[in-house]
């Protein structure tokens, strides 16, 4: 797969690693139930929208862990025809035996492994969260695209930040969207691409 770039010279497409996150004001991503108030139809044909642009799901193991235990028990309404049947890689040394379905465990230098899923055919790779895995990716010049779901509210606990402290980069607006419910959604991609 091919596209032409602006300088007219032929260079490889690869697919975009999108980094959906939802965090709250003061800068919380864990255990995001404080997200059920305003996930309405709105916020639910934007999250569709991702997942029709993504044919892979990428993950570390304490995010798979979370899925694999709560996707599997639920039901199709929910989303979890999408989520059930994607293909999912998981970063990790030490998972062994993945049992949710289309799991495929990354077990080497993590920056390889992903920069060769980029190069296959296929759709965009999409992940949940903004932890390690994301981290890596960003300072390797791997995420294409990170998509906060900026809540309005406070929940205290730790921020997206505390574990992440050395993580530093630049990045540009992409776009914005303001939904009704109050939920901002902030699209940034690395400066300079």
């Amino acid at each position: 797969m091919f596209r032409v770039s602006t300088e007219n010279s032929l260079e490889e497409a690869m697919r975009k690693i999108i980094a959906s996150t939802y965090i709250t004001l003061d800068g919380v991503i864990e255990n995001p139930m404080w997200t059920m108030p305003y996930f309405d139809d709105e916020a639910g044909a934007f999250a569709d929208s991702l997942q029709k642009g993504a044919d892979a799901l990428l993950m570390g193991r304490a995010t798979y862990e979370g899925f694999a235990e709560a996707w599997p028990k639920m039901s199709e309404a929910d989303g979890a025809g999408y989520m059930n049947g994607v293909g999912k890689y998981v970063a990790s040394t030490t998972l062994t035996d993945p049992a949710w379905n289309n799991t495929t465990v990354l077990r080497g230098d993590l920056v390889e492994e992903v920069t060769r899923l980029k190069a296959q055919d296929g759709k965009n790779i999409l992940m949940y969260g903004y932890g390690p895995v994301a981290h890596t990716l960003l300072a390797a010049g791997l995420l294409d695209e990170a998509v906060f779901w900026i809540h309005p509210v406070l929940v205290g606990g730790p921020s997206v930040t505390s574990p992440l402290a050395d993580a530093t980069a630049t990045l540009e607006l992409a776009g914005t969207r303001v939904m009704k419910n109050g939920v901002i959604i902030a699209t940034y991609r690395p400066a300079g691409r």
